[in-house]
C-alpha cells in the first residue's frame, strides 16, 4: 500500500520524516484491516444508504475492533478516501466520520502527522481530507503538533483575514 504522497514526499514537506519502522508499522496495521474494510465498504455501497450506521457492514466492522484496530481502520479509510476521492466514496466517508466521532482512541502524534501529510498532499479536491486528522489531533496534548501542520497550505500568498 503506497501513500498518496509516497514515502519520499513525507520528508520533503518541510517537516522531519517519520521513522521508516514507524511507517512500516502503519502500513502493516492498515494491511491487516484492509480486506475487511474493502468488503464492508463494498457491501454498504450496494445497500440502503439511509440505513442506520450501526446496522451497516461498516458499523458492524467498527464495533468488532479494539481501539488500536479502529485507529488502523481509520488510517486505512482516510488513505483510501484520499486516493479515490473522485470515485463513489460515500460509504467510506461515512465510516471516516463515524471514526472521527469516537473519542479517546489513543491517537499517537505520528499517526496524526501521517494523516495530515496525506491530507495536505492530496489538496482541496478531497473535501473531507481533514475530518479524521483534526479529530485525532484534538486528542493529543497541547503543543504536540506544530500549528502549521494543522492549517491547510494555500497556493500563493495567504488571503487577508
Amino acid at each position: 500500500m503506497a501513500s498518496v504522497a509516497g514515502r519520499v514526499a513525507a520528508s520533503m514537506d518541510g517537516h522531519p520524516p517519520l521513522d521508516t519502522a514507524v511507517l512500516q508499522g502503519f502500513y502493516d496495521r492498515m494491511r491487516a484491516v484492509a480486506p475487511a474494510a474493502v468488503g464492508a465498504i463494498e457491501r454498504d455501497r450496494a445497500d440502503d444508504p439511509g440505513r442506520a450506521f450501526s446496522d451497516t457492514a461498516c458499523g458492524r466492522l467498527l464495533r468488532s475492533l479494539a481501539p488500536d484496530g479502529v485507529r488502523a481502520l481509520g488510517m486505512w479509510v482516510h488513505h483510501w478516501c484520499m486516493r479515490f476521492y473522485d470515485d463513489d466514496t460515500r460509504a467510506g466517508l461515512r465510516l471516516l466520520r463515524e471514526i472521527a466521532r469516537r473519542p479517546q482512541l489513543g491517537w499517537t502524534p505520528d499517526e496524526v502527522r501521517w494523516m495530515l501529510r496525506e491530507s495536505h498532499t492530496v489538496g482541496p479536491a478531497a473535501e473531507a481530507r481533514f475530518t479524521l486528522p483534526l479529530a485525532a489531533a484534538a486528542e493529543l496534548a497541547p503543543d504536540t503538533l506544530r500549528i502549521d501542520m494543522l492549517a491547510p497550505r494555500l497556493p500563493g500568498p495567504c488571503p487577508d483575514r
